[in-house]
């Protein structure tokens, strides 16, 4: 094993037994740190104190992550050009601030029987909003729903 002492300092590669009792007569632990290396690091450490940096690293890797939010409109085939310039105006804005926008377009009775009206809804949500977003997910079919994800540019 490859050994580090409590200063951080490389002792050298030595015999397991050996660095436990190096370990004993520090009264510390002994920690492998990486068991995959060839040979397997450890080191002469509090493990209490490991763990916690370790959780600490792990918290402050989370805070400094990017939540990527996703916003949705829902339309209709029937929608108005008018009501869906709205809705676009909408997802323009969450576009802008980085978010994702899911585009649903929703099916009712007959509708269903007329999906080309939906594509042609989705092609002009996607030409009205090419200036901020790009498609993420490409528009299909789900059940009585058309739905098309746009991600930020």
């Amino acid at each position: 094993m490859r050994l580090i002492d409590r200063s951080g300092k490389h002792v050298g590669i030595v015999p397991v037994e050996e660095a436990q009792r190096a370990a004993r007569a520090a009264e510390l632990d002994l920690v492998e740190i990486s068991p995959n290396a060839d040979p397997p690091v450890v080191r002469i450490m509090d493990h209490g104190k490991f763990l916690y940096e370790r959780a600490k690293k792990a918290r402050e890797a989370r805070r400094a992550q990017k939540q990527i939010e996703v916003k949705e409109i829902r339309l209709r085939p029937k929608t108005t050009d008018h009501h869906r310039a709205f809705k676009v105006d909408d997802a323009r804005g969450w576009l802008r601030e980085g978010m994702k926008v899911k585009v649903r377009i929703r099916f009712r009775g007959r509708e269903i029987t007329y999906p080309e009206i939906a594509m042609q809804t989705m092609r002009d949500v996607v030409k009205d909003l090419a200036d901020v977003g790009v498609v993420e997910q490409a528009p299909n079919m789900d059940g009585r729903t058309m739905l098309m994800v746009l991600a930020p540019k």
